[in-house]
């Protein structure tokens, strides 16, 4: 997960570590994440869109993990607000795919669901 505010991170993280078992990494930087992505061979990454990441915008993080030959077929998750959301569209017209968007503020009793539903996996 590419975090936004770490009480956010850490709520999320635990959610998603105690009710679905998954294990969780958090990053507050591009290239960190990237580098974690790679090592870790992440199944998916959780993009925390409300706070930008210190060194890139975005845009620009959507596009670098879409570069990249070792990150571009991980399957990208937003989590965003409603007014964010609604600039997703434009994403398309940049090549980048998303595989889902989870609305902020999302309920944490059902946050690993709605990740499982949108990767296809069991929860």
């Amino acid at each position: 997960m590419i975090k936004n505010e770490d009480a956010i991170e850490e709520i999320t993280q635990l959610c998603l570590e105690t009710v679905a078992g998954w294990e969780v990494l958090t990053t507050n930087s591009v290239n960190e994440a990237i580098v974690k992505a790679t090592a870790q061979q992440a199944d998916a990454i959780l993009l925390d869109l409300n706070e930008m990441v210190s060194d890139f915008d975005w845009n620009t993080v959507l596009q670098e993990l879409r570069n990249k030959p070792i990150t571009w077929q991980i399957p990208i998750i937003l989590l965003t607000s409603t007014e964010q959301y609604k600039q997703l569209p434009q994403l398309s017209e940049l090549g980048v795919r998303i595989t889902a968007a989870i609305i902020k503020p999302f309920d944490l009793s059902t946050l690993a669901s709605q990740v499982a539903v949108a990767l296809d996996w069991e929860c």
